[in-house]
């Protein structure tokens, strides 16, 4: 795998220098300025021109990157995806997917909108199951995805009209999807075994996923605070290492960094700006499995014909490249 790498080359070019097996595969890419956090999405959407994260969106754009990864400002990001790589046809809002570890090992949970827009209504919500079953099919090899919608209770009466009403609509339009509809979720399901494919809207889902980042970090604190805490402890640390080190690796948010904005004409992963080599890294890999497994073919296709879905297969999953389904560009 190649990679385009935009910014100031001056600091990026020593830095590149200290790894040789990778800066013979790096290309480096001057942008003279960058999108700070501060930005607002609209100023860089009129200003951004010969900003580093124009330069990285218009590459995938251009069809010189198969996939974009991006550390920066959400908002601008989302912007600027939108402005230069346009929404597929008949799409109304983008989604931000982020994946969730659960108590079976190896398996993940697609979760979306994280945070991509605070609204959406019922129609919003039945793209996002579709687009998210597809993720679920074809990044993840869930050949049928269950999805649940995000509410206050699994009670049938519970929830805003506009959960209502694409309740109702995803019990009916579930088959045409190809996935199958478990009914509505609690925040206790998020990372569970009960579903595959969580829905919401982007203000409920960015709080969840910040909160759950947060809990796993203090359960980390506390768990090394407790086992260093006396020499008992400690011993019973050194005996547990192997195990502690697994479930350490499980529960780690960065291991399953990078939200992927879903329902554009590219693929755009992004990644925490707090993220370390390893977040980093995770982002990068999920770019490359999902450009592997031609994912925006497939959600393209899914989201132009909803009445012709149901015709996609399982696609490779993380770390599969093998031939079949997987390597297939159709749905």
């Amino acid at each position: 795998m190649d990679a385009i790498l935009h910014g100031d080359e001056a600091a990026l070019r020593p830095l590149v220098a200290r790894h040789a097996t990778l800066s013979a595969r790096i290309t480096l890419r001057h942008a003279d300025r960058v999108v700070t956090m501060q930005d607002k999405p609209a100023q860089v959407m009129r200003h951004g021109q010969g900003t580093s994260m124009f330069a990285t969106i218009d590459a995938v754009k251009d069809g010189e990157a198969q996939a974009a990864v991006s550390c920066g400002n959400t908002g601008a990001l989302m912007a600027v995806s939108m402005l230069r790589l346009r929404k597929l046809p008949g799409l109304n809002r983008p989604a931000i997917a982020s994946l969730f570890p659960t108590p079976t090992p190896g398996k993940m949970n697609v979760m979306l909108d994280m945070g991509a827009d605070v609204k959406a209504d019922a129609g919003d919500l039945l793209q996002y199951a579709f687009m998210g079953a597809s993720y679920a099919r074809n990044g993840l090899a869930i050949a049928r995805p269950r999805v649940g919608l995000l509410n206050v209770g699994t009670e049938e009466h519970k929830g805003r009209a506009e959960l209502q009403e694409a309740h109702a609509l995803m019990g009916t339009r579930a088959e045409a999807g190809s996935f199958d509809y478990v009914g509505f979720v609690e925040g206790t399901d998020i990372l569970s075994d009960r579903v595959d494919v969580i829905v919401t809207d982007g203000f409920t889902g960015n709080v969840a996923l910040k909160a759950i980042e947060g809990t796993a970090r203090t359960v980390g604190d506390l768990l090394r605070q407790s086992l260093t805490s006396t020499l008992l402890a400690k011993l019973g640390a050194l005996l547990a290492k192997g195990a502690l080190g697994r479930l350490q690796r499980r529960i780690d948010p960065r291991r399953v960094n990078g939200g992927v904005f879903l329902g554009l004409n590219g693929t755009v992963v992004k990644s925490h700006g707090s993220a370390d080599a390893t977040g980093v890294a995770a982002a990068i890999g999920l770019a490359y499995q999902l450009a592997q497994a031609h994912f925006i073919e497939r959600l393209a296709a899914r989201v132009a014909s909803a009445e012709g879905a149901g015709q996609d297969q399982p696609g490779a999953g993380p770390g599969d490249t093998g031939t079949g389904t997987g390597s297939s560009p159709t749905e």
